[in-house]
Formats: structure tokens, sequence, C-alpha cells
């Protein structure tokens, strides 16, 4: 059972007349289906991912518009997609994570970004940015800049939003460039409502079907040496049209101030923020009107000159608030002020923090020095104060607490069938020793957290195995490599696999196979179970992942000779598996498949079947692990072994006991590897496995009583 969608699935058929309520990403994927878009598809991964769960979801209505939907394989797939704009009037859109996902893309966008596009194309990158983020701290922006790309950054307010979804495509067909959408976390996941329209049925679509291919073109191909006249065509004609659209539809958004003689240029993804800062420094209302004027830049590449010549001219000074390094929208600015030699004072990094999020402290920070510098008249104490009570709280607390709260790293969910496969390494590496572990990206990368710190290099989603080619010649012991089942779907397989069997190499690979792509929302790939699969298993409590063996296929048909299948829950074979694997005399590529089905999903699955069962008044058994606090020693190997956040300590009832023992608490799924762990690395006995059964038959209720009286006879008085 997967997770539904069905309330945004209606909100997508919402017409004229309606108005939608919801979050950013839902109202973008309504903008695209108004916009008259003909197809989707892209690689999932936060913020973004619920534009193309949803989209998926709603196949039977997409079939009803004719938009043809395609969950990629990768964010390279998705963006070679765009390729049906550049010959037909086409409207496309794709999406995928932030940097990361844009550096795959990277090849397939300059070959479209070289010829151009016909019909609208439109990528929506989930910007994940600042201390919260998930991946490396970098911007889209660049890609933007280096192939002539526009990019969209809207203000986050929902109608802004939709219309820079349908002002994108409309752009993007004026100029010829692909246009890039980013999203913040904050724009994905804001609130709000808009005023709908009808969505548009695209003129060709999977229903209206295009008779004959475009004719032979030359110029529309990514190859010299027209290579050489697309260079041209960026600079000389789609820019400017570019820039003329955006003068001509206003699509970057000018908010007057109460004087004049300063401004502010903001991305439009900060100006929320920007105007929060500065109802701290009591220069904005409640209201959001400003006392200085700003300039938020729904598109943040091209620059319209004229718009900032004109906003600059005769202010004593400007601040530009632009997120990250390097300062491109800045630099822009400066090299357009120089060449028409406008004297106004442009301030930035140099008042502002150089990198990381901004924030509204962190705005209201670089705000309060350029008040200071420009506006002495200003009182900005009352900005300094809040700062300074802002910092007085966090000690405050601090003292309160008598130190420092602990740090909460991320870790994996309860029950997940990875965290026995890292228990089960820390056991091989006391007899062969440490040994060096390419890490990857996913689930599996939590790992690198207490308490297995497990991982020397991360360097890219799948990329583990191609990751270590450089390492393992050198080492004296042979190099663990780990991915899960999307990463060796994503890009393991040809990256990593591929080369590592072409060259021979002596490597150890242990693919998590799951069945899903869990890290990015448990999202289905090939090798996850069939519908029909689940439907036929005679116990819905059992993994459904066995159940479908393409990857290990594949595998077999591309020549991998050593291979073996260990199902994650049985530690000790684990142990084993991977002891072997490390000291074979088979040189080449082994590798391991850790068998274990997403407890998530397993959760989803099972948890409707029990409901459905306990409503009918049949028996249930759940399975309950527990220790027995006599026998518990207090060491607490068993937690440093697991780290299951339902093994965790109370205090000892025993007077004579200084520590506390390990207990299991509430929320506990039974997956049993407490027990596991304490067999595998010859712990204390005090695990034990219990079950507890709803509607039980005659006899185990009579088996109960017996055990019960039996218990009590034999108790002292």
């Amino acid at each position: 059972m997967e997770v539904s969608f069905s309330k945004e699935v209606q909100a997508l058929r919402l017409g004229a007349g309606d108005t939608f309520h919801g979050e950013g990403i839902l109202a973008i994927t309504k903008a695209l289906l108004q916009s008259g878009v003909a197809y989707v598809g892209g690689y999932q991964g936060a913020p973004v991912s619920h534009l193309l769960d949803v989209m998926v979801q709603a196949k039977e209505y997409m079939q009803e518009l004719g938009v043809h939907v395609e969950a990629c394989s990768n964010e390279a797939s998705a963006a070679a997609m765009l390729g049906a704009s550049i010959h037909y009037p086409l409207r496309g859109a794709v999406t995928w994570k932030s940097i990361v996902g844009t550096n795959v893309a990277a090849d397939a966008l300059s070959n479209l970004a070289s010829p151009g596009v016909k019909g609208g194309a439109l990528i929506v990158v989930g910007e994940d940015y600042g201390e919260g983020a998930s991946v490396i701290q970098e911007r889209t922006h660049a890609y933007a800049l280096k192939s002539s790309m526009l990019m969209l950054d809207p203000r986050p307010e929902l109608s802004n939003m939709v219309r820079m979804v349908e002002e994108g495509f409309a752009l993007s067909e004026a100029s010829n460039m692909p246009a890039i959408l980013e999203l913040r976390i904050r724009a994905c996941h804001v609130r709000g409502s808009f005023e709908c329209k009808d969505n548009l049925k695209p003129a060709l679509s999977t229903q209206n079907l295009i008779d004959e291919p475009a004719g032979f073109d030359y110029m529309r191909l990514a190859h010299p040496p027209v290579t050489f006249r697309h260079e041209k065509l960026k600079v000389e004609e789609r820019i400017p049209a570019a820039r003329r659209y955006i003068a001509e539809h206003r699509l970057n958004e000018l908010f007057a101030g109460r004087r004049d003689d300063v401004g502010l240029i903001v991305q439009g993804g900060l100006y929320n923020s920007l105007i929060r800062a500065l109802q701290q420094l009591g220069l904005a209302d409640a209201f959001g009107q400003s006392e200085w004027p700003i300039l938020a830049l729904n598109v943040t590449f091209p620059l319209v000159p004229q718009e900032i010549t004109q906003f600059c001219a005769g202010k004593r000074a400007v601040l530009v608030l632009e997120e990250g390094q390097p300062e491109y929208i800045e630099q822009d600015i400066l090299s357009t002020l120089h060449r028409l030699d406008i004297q106004t004072p442009l301030h930035g990094k140099d008042l502002l923090q150089a990198t990381g999020e901004y924030t509204v402290e962190a705005m209201a920070t670089g705000l309060a020095k350029f008040a200071a510098k420009y506006l002495p008249e200003y009182a900005v104490d009352a900005a300094q104060a809040w700062l300074e009570g802002n910092a007085r709280r966090r000690q405050d607390v601090a003292q309160q607490l008598g130190a420092p709260l602990p740090a909460r790293p991320p870790g994996f969910c309860v029950g997940c069938p990875e965290r026995p496969v890292f228990a089960a390494l820390k056991l091989a590496q006391q007899d062969v020793g440490p040994v060096h572990i390419a890490a990857d990206i996913g689930c599996h990368a939590l790992a690198t957290f207490e308490p297995f710190s497990s991982g020397h290099s991360i360097l890219g989603y799948g990329m583990s195995l191609a990751s270590r080619a450089g390492v393992s010649p050198m080492m004296q012991r042979r190099v663990l490599s780990i991915m899960g089942d999307g990463g060796f779907w994503h890009n393991g397989l040809l990256t990593g696999v591929q080369s590592a069997l072409f060259n021979g190499d002596d490597a150890v690979l242990v693919i998590m196979k799951n069945g899903y792509t869990s890290a990015t929302g448990t999202q289905d790939i090939i090798s996850t179970p069939d519908e029909e699969v689940k439907e036929r298993a005679e116990d819905k409590q059992q993994s459904l992942v066995d159940r479908n063996t393409t990857i290990e296929s594949t595998l077999k048909g591309l020549g991998v000779q050593w291979m073996r299948t260990v199902h994650t829950y049985h530690v000790d074979a684990m142990r084993k598996t991977l002891q072997e694997a490390f000291t074979s005399e088979f040189n080449g590529l082994k590798v391991i498949i850790a068998e274990g089905e997403c407890q998530l999903e397993r959760q989803r699955r099972i948890k409707p079947w029990i409901a459905g069962l306990l409503k009918a008044g049949k028996r249930v058994a759940r399975v309950k692990y527990g220790v027995d606090e006599d026998v518990c020693s207090g060491d607490h190997a068993c937690i440093r072994l697991s780290g299951c956040p339902t093994l965790t300590l109370k205090d000892s009832p025993d007077p004579l006991k200084v520590d506390p023992v390990a207990t299991v608490i509430d929320g506990c799924v039974g997956c049993g590897l407490c027990g596991a762990n304490a067999h595998a690395a010859t712990l204390c006995p005090s695990f034990y496995r219990t079950e507890v059964i709803r509607n039980p038959k005659w006899h185990e209720r009579l088996l109960a009583a017996v055990r019960s009286t039996t218990l009590r006879w034999l108790q002292p008085a």
C-alpha cells in the first residue's frame, strides 16, 4: 500500500471559478496543467517529490488531458526528455532535487541549451540550501549562467508562483531558452490559495498525435559546426528576447517604499524572509509595506539592465540580498552599473554573511549595518535588542540545562532492514580488521552517524563502487562499497558494476535491496514487487522484496560470478558472508545482496490488513521483544551495536545495580535485531521474544490461564 495522494489528485481537477488551497509544490503542479504542459518527467527528491508522486497517481486524469508522465531512472534521463521541445511546439516540464540533480543532468542540459527549444521547457528544481540541507552547499544558478538558461526564483506566494510557471513557459518560447524554476524548501511548503484556471489540453499530445516527424534541420543539433552559431544566437538573439519579455510583462516586481533614497534588490524566493527582517527593524509594517523600495527578482537570469539602472539611479545606496556563494547577481549588477557609469554605492556580501541560508536573523544583521551606514536617523536599536535577546534566550536555555543540548543526528527508522547490515559489519571488522568503506547517497548514508560511523566518502548517488576504484589498488585489505537498490538503478549499474567488471577489479559491493527508492519517499523502481505479487502473498507480514530478482538477473547477465543473497535481519549470517567476501580467494567483484523490505512500506502494507483482521474478530499475533531486567548486565553493548530508537535505558529496579538497564519501549516493530545482535556478538542473554495475541483461540486462552496459575503457585508466599 503506497502513500495515497487522492486529495491532491482531486485538487488538480479544479477549474475556473474554483479556489485552490494547499502547499506551494502542489500549486506548481496545478500550474503546469493550466499552462498546457504536454509531458512531465523527473526524478524524485525533497522538496519537490510531491510533484512527480501526484502526477504518477493522477495517471487516469493525465490520460484524459493527453499529458504523458514518466518517472525517470535518473535526472539525466529526465533532462533528455526535454529534447521533445527542440523540434515540436510541445510544452514539457521535468523536476529533480537541487544541485545534485542538476549535476547529473548537466550533459543533457548543455546539449539542450545549445540548439534551444521551440516548445516551452521548464525545469523545476527543489533548491536545498543552508544548514538544514541534505546536500552539498552549491547553487543551480551557475548552470543557468554557463549554459544560458533562464533562471526563475519566484516570490513565495501561491498566485505569483503559479504565474511564474505560466510565464516561464511563455518566456522559454519567446527566447528559445530552457527555463529553470528554483523553489526553496519554504516555497515548496508555503501554504496559501489562488484562483484557478481551467486546465489546458495540449494541442499535440498522447490524444492528438503528431502526424509526421519534423524535417531534418542540422541547426537543431548540438553538433559542430553549428554549435558555434548556437553560441552567437544565445548572446545576440535569445538573451535580448528574454530581456524584452521580462520587461514587457513585468515579471520582476517593484514594491514602492515610503522613502526612495535607498533601495533593496532581493531574490524573489527570499522576499518573505526579507519582509519579516524589516519588520524586526521597524522598517516594515504588519501588512508588509516597507519603508524602503524593494526590487524582487522573480527572474534572476538574465537580469534586465534597464530595470537595474532605473532602480539604482539617484539612490544613496542599494543593498543586494543574494543567498550563497559566489555572488553572481551582485557581480552582474555591479558590472551593469559600472558600464553605464552609475555611481550608486552597491552593497551585498560586505554587509551580509557570505555563506549559509539567509534566515530572518541573518538578514536583519545585514540590514542593521546598512541602516547604520546610510540612515543613522533610523533607530535600529530595536533590531539590535531583538538579536541580542535571541542570543540571551539561547544562553538562558543552555544554563538551565546545565550543558548544551546533545547533538541529535538523523538515524534509521525503527526496524530498518539496513541497520543490521552495519551491525554485522562492525562485528566482521573485529575479525578481518578495519576496512575502507565507500558510502553512497541513500538511507544507508545514515550509518555514517553513531553508533556505526561507517563511511569514508560519498561521491554521488550510485557512485560508491566507482569511487573506490582509486583506493582499492592501494589498500592491503579489500575495500567495501555500499549502495541501495535505488542507487544501483540510478547510476551504480553503469558507473560502478560495469566498470569494475570491465577492469577485473577485486572489490566487495553490498546492495541494500529494500524494494524502493526509500530515501526519496519510497517510490517504486524496476525491482519493486508489483501489486499482483503483493496481493497473492500468503502471509501479509512476509517480506516481499525477494519476490523480485531483477537485480540478481541483471548482475548475472553482466557476468558477476561471486554473488550471495542474505536476509538483513540474520546478523550472524551477514557477518559470516562479509567475512567470506573480505577473505575469499576469488579475485574479482563480489556482490552481497542484503535483502529486507523497507520497514515503512512494510508497515503501510500490513497495518490495514491487520486492522481488517481485528475488525473481523480474527486472531492476530504481534511479535514483541523485551529485556529481562534481572539478567541485563548494564554494559549497554547491545545499544552500541544496534542504535535502534526503541532500545534505550531505564533505571534498574535492583537497588544493588547502579547502572541503568536496557529496555525496549513502545514502537518496537518486532524486527528481532536486538536479539540477533546479542546472539551474533555473544552478548548477555537478556533479550526475550514474546507474542502479543489479540482475539486468541479457545485453547490459547486455556493455556494462558494454566500458565498464569502455575506461575502464581511457584511464586513464594
